[in-house]
């Protein structure tokens, strides 16, 4: 047993949110409380007002991915889960997000991919973090959805400078080239997963690269979206 998992078995036994005992981490009450993202775009995964509707960005051009997908929008009290889990290695929280994006998932008709792949960190940054917290919430959503993870199709190649604060097209530019897969997705259908999707600048790179080495679909999940015009994480 690795000591997430260690962590894992001591969950608190009354939700985080408003306290009721028993039903932790996170009761019915809360869970059907949370800033659920639906319905969205398809195909960039923002708030849309119907379901299925394309947006008119991806109507007009569409992503490099072959659909999105994100559980929440990025607001609390998810967001201060996600940030938790990121930045304070609370590793509890990423069993009961993953969990909640596999309900959300399971409410879908698609076909569910042959492989999930977490998104990449640097091995300078996972080094000084000391875990990827995609690869956490993939742990958990993998064995829920009984999909084999892959953490080790994709790799980073660079260490690029942080996204924060940087616009859509300076996203685009600071993530080119910056990742390589195996062509053992060649042929599959895999899905992508990272903690929030904001403009989709990196999770598009890392489904160009999946293309390029012969990935035949590309789904990119999150378990939040940020809003339009937000660019902040």
């Amino acid at each position: 047993m690795n000591w997430t998992s260690l962590v894992d078995g001591l969950l608190p036994a009354h939700c985080q949110f408003c306290g009721a005992a028993g039903v932790g981490p996170v009761c019915a009450a809360c869970q059907a409380d949370l800033p659920w993202n639906q319905p969205a775009c398809p195909g960039c995964a923002l708030p849309a007002p119907l379901p299925d509707l394309l947006c008119p960005a991806c109507q007009r051009k569409p992503r490099a991915f072959d659909a999105a997908f994100a559980a929440f929008r990025y607001a609390a009290p998810g967001s201060q889960a996600l940030l938790g889990l990121k930045y304070g290695a609370r590793f509890h929280e990423a069993r009961w997000l993953a969990a909640s994006l596999a309900t959300a998932l399971r409410l879908r008709e698609d076909a569910l991919p042959q492989r999930l792949i977490p998104v990449p960190l640097h091995r300078g940054r996972l080094w000084r973090r000391g875990y990827n917290q995609a690869q956490e919430l993939a742990r958990h959503l993998g064995k829920t959805l009984d999909i084999p993870v892959a953490p080790k199709l994709a790799r980073r190649l660079r260490a690029t400078p942080d996204q924060i604060g940087l616009s859509a097209p300076q996203r685009r530019l600071n993530l080119r080239g910056a990742f390589a897969v195996g062509k053992e997705v060649a042929g599959l259908h895999v899905a992508l997963l990272d903690d929030v999707m904001t403009t989709g600048a990196t999770l598009e790179e890392l489904a160009r690269t999946c293309k390029a080495a012969g990935a035949i679909r590309v789904e990119a999940w999150a378990l939040a979206r940020q809003p339009l015009g937000k660019v902040t994480t």
